[in-house]
């Protein structure tokens, strides 16, 4: 396996997905999707989730993270504790680095208006407003994860599936990993 992926130093059965892409990508609706399908758990810890405990805004929480490495760090080692046993589906943006053992690696490629559209109708924000937070977002994470782990997550050499997901439904999605991810497993 490729040293890249960092998730490697904890052994884990082969029985974890991890799926991820940028900002409205689609990864949570279609990682639900998955481990329905599979009848396997959902780990999908997100740093809305963090920054709502927090009381804060994600984006609050982004600009904390920039500063303080160690939230990041912490993070990682919650996802691959849950981990541990398998029969998992990862929904996060480092899921398939962090991931214990040779997790099923899936990147959901969508282009950026798209993105800004579904982040626009969640979020409640114009589309205009929508395009600036997730290229804000994009690039604070790309940043960050390079400072902190070295890894660049624009580069999906290694992944077991890249999928163009700007106009497949997610169940469409959700049948091209189901269909992949048993192949491999054969």
């Amino acid at each position: 396996m490729d040293s890249k992926f960092l998730g490697s130093k904890i052994s884990a059965p082969n029985t974890i997905i991890a799926i991820c892409g940028f900002a409205g990508s689609g990864k949570n609706t279609i990682s639900n999707l998955v481990a329905s399908e599979l009848g396997y758990k959902l780990v999908e810890p997100t740093f809305k989730t963090l920054a709502a405990r927090e009381g804060i805004s994600l984006m609050e929480f982004q600009k904390k993270a920039n500063s303080d490495f160690n939230i990041d760090k912490k993070f990682d080692d919650a996802l691959q504790d849950e981990c541990k046993a398998g029969k998992c589906v990862v929904a996060t943006w480092l899921g398939p680095w962090m991931a214990p053992g040779n997790p099923f690696r899936v990147w959901l490629d969508v282009d950026e208006k798209v993105r800004a559209k579904r982040v626009a109708g969640r979020e409640k924000l114009s589309i205009k407003e929508a395009l600036s937070h997730i290229q804000k977002r994009d690039a604070d994470n790309i940043s960050r994860y390079k400072k902190v782990y070295g890894i660049d997550i624009s580069d999906h050499d290694g992944f077991d599936l890249v999928i163009d997901a700007n106009e497949l439904s997610p169940k469409e999605i959700c049948l091209e990993i189901m269909n992949k991810y048993k192949k491999r497993k054969l």
